[in-house]
């Protein structure tokens, strides 16, 4: 409901509600329904509304109808025992345990042809809000059904091991020795992708720093950045501290690590990772926008913008972004891109390389802004995305390299790297 009526994030919402609850198995159980009705969503509210002769106004009891239906769906559970803890979930509104009976045992009756019912309705077979099909479909006509998809799909858990600490090979050796099937990414060095997720702490070495959760797609950053012993580096925008931690594991003899994020309790995350990771960064509370606010006036030789964005690209680990996110977020969120970008480059000394990223698959947010900087900035060159290797990844454009959801099992993810003269 937080979610749905309070346009709360469902992670945040997550964490008030765990606040309350001890048992791991609750935690996992309402973790799992949770994402799973954002996940759903659309194709749950169509099904809901065709079952009642009248929509729901009660907001509690619409969300515990969708709630029940997507158990019955899509979770392994006894259907009597989804129905009856949902009616019972009910109870201090009598009137409403009727209703939701009625609904979930006519779904179970019908459940075939609902579901076919369902299918005929693009924005219920594909679980989309209609404006974010349109957008996808007109910047990936011909992989937008493939995007759809992914994007209801459960993301896989991929780590980077730290071949600072250890080697790739090294490392797979005790994935093996503790049970963990893994397999390694075609895309990049320092990633593997588990069969099925575990919690961080059953992973070899994860308090000793010797791995970290980040989806592949996340860690081309670090090597496309390809910091130089000696150099200052930049990190706008860094929280949660991944990109910043991994660049410090691919060179650790920097001459000093900048790390800025505008949310401190955000930046506080930053630290924790750098702590377990044993790094060092000089962390800064500040608006990239505004850096006279925080930067001591020295270059950079190199900058990573990892811009805030529409998140289209992780749509599959954040689903509640299908029920948050609007059409009319786009245009600002360009603006705010295209004002850090700018703040960036009066930092980068000459000779130096940012590397533009985001975790959106609109061409407005990513090409289309490379476009437009490089007409504005006769001091930017285009440079080519080079990966240890030569790794063949994402899909080459006007400008840069996209990710699209699901490729080589990554994210939705674009990088573009700059050069100044």
């Amino acid at each position: 409901m937080k979610v749905l009526y309070d346009g709360l994030s469902l992670t945040t919402a997550l964490d008030q509600a765990f606040a309350k609850i001890n048992s791991p198995q609750d935690k996992a159980f309402i973790q799992a329904l949770c994402y799973g009705v954002c996940r759903h969503y659309h194709r749950l509210d169509f099904i809901l509304s065709t079952l009642l002769d009248k929509p729901l106004k009660d907001k509690e009891i619409k969300t515990l109808a969708l709630a029940g239906l997507f158990q019955l769906a899509h979770m392994r559970l006894k259907p009597y025992a989804a129905v009856s803890e949902t009616v019972v979930a009910a109870n201090k509104k009598p009137w409403a345990k009727a209703v939701l009976n009625a609904v979930l045992r006519n779904y179970l009756r019908e459940q075939v042809a609902l579901e076919e019912q369902a299918n005929s309705v693009e924005t219920a077979a594909t679980s989309h809000p209609a404006w974010l099909i349109e957008r996808i479909r007109q910047d990936w006509p011909e992989q937008a059904p493939d995007i759809l998809l992914h994007n209801n799909q459960q993301p896989p858990m991929t780590l980077r091991v730290n071949l600072a600490k250890t080697t790739l090979e090294d490392y797979l050796v005790q994935m093996a020795d503790h049970n963990l099937g893994c397999t390694t990414s075609a895309c990049c060095p320092s990633a593997i992708t588990l069969q099925r997720p575990v919690a961080v702490e059953l992973l070899p070495g994860f308090n000793e720093g010797m791995v970290s959760v980040q989806d592949g797609a996340a860690q081309l950053a670090a090597w496309l950045l390809n910091a130089q012993a000696g150099q200052r580096v930049l990190d706008v925008c860094a929280a949660p501290g991944g990109k910043t931690s991994h660049i410090l594991e691919t060179q650790a003899h920097l001459q000093e690590l900048v790390a800025v994020d505008i949310d401190a309790s955000r930046l506080a995350q930053v630290q924790d990772n750098l702590q377990r990771l044993g790094q060092h960064a000089s962390l800064k509370v500040g608006d990239a926008s505004q850096p006279h606010t925080w930067w001591d006036g020295q270059l950079f030789d190199r900058i990573v913008v990892d811009a805030p964005c529409s998140a289209t690209g992780v749509i599959r680990r954040h689903p509640d972004i299908k029920l948050l996110r609007r059409a009319e977020d786009i245009d600002p969120l360009a603006i705010t891109q295209q004002a850090i970008l700018q703040a960036a480059w009066a930092m980068l000394a000459p000779g130096g390389l940012l590397l533009y990223a985001t975790c959106s698959i609109f061409k407005q947010e990513n090409e289309q802004q490379i476009a437009r900087f490089l007409a504005d900035h006769d001091d930017a060159t285009e440079q080519p995305l080079a990966m240890p290797g030569n790794s063949q990844w994402g899909v080459t454009g006007l400008h840069g390299r996209q990710i699209l959801t699901g490729m080589a099992g990554m994210d939705g993810f674009y990088y573009a790297l700059l050069r100044k003269h």
